[in-house]
């Protein structure tokens, strides 16, 4: 029994590393993954809203995403804007909220 206990704490272990240098290799985490059902310009809008968001931080700029140029004039054919501009806000503000719990900034 103790063995068995052994070796399912070790499979655990092992796979959460797993989880763990995957989500590193691709730099992804949790908060900023966009969401599995979005398409391609849902998934870039998402992205690059979190990128987006994360410049604004570092250059102390106030978070809103009708400053970020990329979000109002998206360089993505006309009939996907909609679908840019819906990621990007998500991706935006999910990067807003994760900052503001580490920092404290409102």
């Amino acid at each position: 029994m103790k063995t068995n206990l052994s070796k399912y704490i070790a499979m655990c272990v092992v796979g959460l590393g797993m989880v763990g240098s995957a989500s590193a290799q691709y730099g992804m985490r949790a908060w900023d993954a966009p969401p599995a059902e979005f398409h391609d310009f849902e998934r870039r809008g998402f992205l690059d809203g979190v990128q987006g968001a994360q410049r604004d931080l570092e250059n102390h700029r106030i978070w809103d995403v009708n400053n970020r140029d990329e979000y109002l004039r998206p360089h993505v054919p006309g009939e996907m804007q909609h679908e840019y501009r819906d990621g990007f806000e998500r991706g935006y503000y999910a990067t807003v909220r994760h900052f503001e719990g580490i920092t404290g900034r409102r």
